[in-house]
């Protein structure tokens, strides 16, 4: 029986990724992390409520094959430096080391468009380090994806992301070469990309998809 770990299956990727794993042959069972539990119920899904912060408190391993991190919360809703990187840098280790205690050998998680431990930016410095940290995990696979500005319907109204998006709109035709990484990409088209690649299409080690090459795998 293969089984699929996710975090963050209630978030705008996760929920489309939670979706297309339910729907994929190749997985068994899926097996939900998250704080709350999801309004839904499929014959495949395992809905495991935890805190982050104390997974090493479950009484079982969280055993499986795969494990897919859409972890992530933005400036407005955490509300300081702090609360964000408890989310994107913690939380995001936390059922990192628990994947790998459990026996998983290959995670795929998302990060960000210029993600760098050195970026003078906070958001790009937290996503650079995390990324580094989960590297020293020593998984088989270590699929990082870099989104650019996501698109996808939100519970939450987003005026700045709107904005963004329709500059984006309008620049995209000018996004040419290596500047098509900066160009949004659908939520789905991520998730798309990460299921992809856990299909063996890719080779074993770290590997890094930039926001082009996510739009080009999820298709």
């Amino acid at each position: 029986m293969r089984t699929a770990l996710i975090a963050g299956a209630s978030g705008l990727v996760g929920g489309c990724l939670l979706a297309r794993l339910l729907a994929a042959p190749e997985y068994d069972r899926v097996i939900a992390v998250g704080r709350r539990r999801l309004d839904l119920e499929h014959p495949k899904l395992v809905q495991l409520t935890a805190d982050f912060a104390a997974l090493e408190k479950l009484p079982k391993p969280l055993g499986g094959d795969d494990a897919f991190c859409c972890l992530g919360t933005t400036w407005r809703r955490a509300g300081s430096r702090e609360a964000f990187r408890a989310v994107d840098h913690g939380a995001v280790l936390a059922f990192a080391w628990a994947a790998r205690r459990g026996g998983v050998k290959r995670f795929f998680t998302i990060s960000s468009l210029g993600a760098d431990p050195q970026a003078r930016a906070f958001y790009n410095r937290v996503k650079g380090e995390t990324e580094d940290a989960l590297e020293v995990l020593g998984f088989g696979t270590l699929a990082i994806f870099r989104p650019s500005l996501l698109l996808g319907p939100r519970r939450e109204f987003r005026l700045g992301e709107k904005l963004t998006a329709g500059l984006l709109w309008v620049a995209e035709p000018l996004l040419l070469g290596n500047l098509r990484r900066y160009r949004a990409v659908a939520a789905d088209a991520v998730a798309g990309a990460m299921l992809r690649c856990s299909f063996g299409e890719q080779g074993q080690g770290v590997l890094i998809f930039e926001s082009d090459e996510i739009q080009d795998l999820g298709v």
